[in-house]
C-alpha cells in the first residue's frame, strides 16, 4: 500500500490505518481470535499504521496489540496510542488528567502493555481544562527526548489550542472524527493544519459504520453497542441520516463498488495530509477497505457526492451530551 507523509518531522505511514478500539471497547462482544487475524492480515496487505488507546477496554486493547506486534518485526509498524484519563479501582473512566506527572506514569502503562520500548504517535485524547496545553506538550516533548515516543499529537482541539501546542514542540498529527457525516473540521481546523504543516487523520470514516449501509435501524446493533446511545443512531435522526447513506449506496451500485469503499475513497480524495483510520473486527471488512486505497471513480460520481454533499446536515450530535462537552472548539481568537 501506499505511503503518505503526515507533519513535518518526517512520520510516514500507510495510506490507511486500522482504528482497533472496536476490537475491544464499544461495539459488541470482542472476539480477540477474530481481531487477531484481522490485525495479521492488516500487516500482510501494508496497513500498518495501527491506532489503540489506553481507554479502550480500558487497557485491553493496547494488550491486544502488543500481542500482534511480537511476532511482527517493530520498525514496520507504525504505533499510535493515547493518554487523557485516570481510572477507578474497578477500571472504570474517572477524570481527566495531562498533568505532566501523569503522562510520565501513563506512557510507562502503556509501553507495557505494548511490549515495545517505544510509541511512534502519542496523542493527547482529550483536553484537560485543568492543566495548561502548554504544560502537557512540554511533558510529552519530554518523552520524545527520551527516546520513548517519536511523533506527538492532539485529539479533538480546536485552532487556537493547535497553535499554543506547536509551539512549544511540533505537532506532526491531529485526530479527530471526519467523514461524509461530519465534516466540522473543514471550516478551520484543516486550514489549521495546512498552515502549520500537521497532519490529519479522521477516526470514524465510515460514521461509525453508519456508512457502509448494513445499519438501518437500532435493532441492527448489539445489546451494549455504544452507538445505541449516540443521537444520530435515534429514532428520526437516524432515519434522516440513512437518506445520505442511501445516496452513498446509489453512486456505488452505479460504479461497481461498496459504500465503503466511497466513503473512504472520498476522505483520501481530500487531501494526501489525511489518513483515515476505518476499523473493523472482520478481515473481509478489512480487505474491502484496503481496496479503497486504489479505487477509481469517474469524475461525475464525486460530482454527484459533492453537489449532495451541500446540502446535506447531519442530524443530531455526533455524540451524547456528555462527551460532546469534552470536544475542544477553541477557535482563534
Amino acid at each position: 500500500m501506499k505511503k503518505r507523509k503526515l507533519g513535518r518531522q518526517g512520520l510516514e505511514v500507510s495510506a490507511l490505518g486500522l482504528g482497533c478500539m472496536g476490537m475491544s471497547w464499544g461495539y459488541g462482544e470482542p472476539n480477540d481470535a477474530e481481531s487477531l487475524e484481522v490485525l495479521h492480515r492488516a500487516f500482510d496487505l501494508g496497513i500498518r499504521f495501527w491506532d489503540t488507546a489506553e481507554i479502550y477496554g480500558p487497557f485491553t486493547n493496547e494488550e491486544l496489540l502488543g500481542r500482534a506486534l511480537k511476532s511482527k518485526p517493530r520498525d514496520q509498524v507504525v504505533v499510535a496510542t493515547k493518554f487523557a484519563w485516570t481510572f477507578s479501582a474497578d477500571g472504570e473512566r474517572a477524570s481527566l488528567d495531562s498533568s505532566p506527572a501523569h503522562i510520565k506514569r501513563t506512557i510507562e502503562d502503556s509501553l507495557k502493555r505494548l511490549k515495545t520500548d517505544y510509541i511512534d504517535l502519542y496523542y493527547q485524547h482529550r483536553l484537560d481544562p485543568k492543566t495548561p496545553i502548554e504544560d502537557t506538550v512540554g511533558a510529552m516533548s519530554d518523552l520524545v527526548k527520551a527516546g520513548k515516543v517519536r511523533y506527538i499529537g492532539l485529539s479533538e482541539v480546536g485552532p487556537a489550542t493547535i497553535r499554543r501546542a506547536h509551539k512549544v514542540h511540533p505537532l506532526s498529527v491531529v485526530q479527530s472524527e471526519y467523514s461524509l457525516w461530519e465534516r466540522g473540521v473543514e471550516e478551520s481546523v484543516l486550514p489549521t493544519l495546512r498552515e502549520l504543516g500537521i497532519g490529519f487523520v479522521p477516526y470514524s470514516p465510515m460514521g461509525r459504520g453508519l456508512l457502509t449501509g448494513t445499519i438501518r435501524s437500532a435493532s441492527d446493533l448489539q445489546e451494549g453497542d455504544s452507538r445505541l446511545n449516540h443521537p444520530r443512531f435515534q429514532g428520526e435522526n437516524l432515519r434522516a441520516n440513512l437518506e445520505l447513506v442511501d445516496r452513498v449506496k446509489k453512486i456505488a451500485e452505479s460504479n461497481g463498488c461498496t459504500p465503503t469503499q466511497v466513503a473512504l475513497t472520498w476522505l483520501l480524495k481530500q487531501g494526501e495530509d489525511i489518513v483515515p483510520i476505518p476499523g473493523t473486527k472482520r478481515v473481509k471488512y478489512l480487505e474491502e477497505n484496503a481496496r479503497a486505497a486504489s479505487l477509481e471513480l469517474p469524475a461525475s460520481a464525486w460530482s454527484e457526492l459533492d453537489e449532495y454533499l451541500n446540502r446535506f446536515r447531519p442530524a443530531g450530535t455526533r455524540y451524547p451530551e456528555a462527551a460532546m462537552k469534552l470536544i475542544d472548539t477553541s477557535d482563534e481568537t
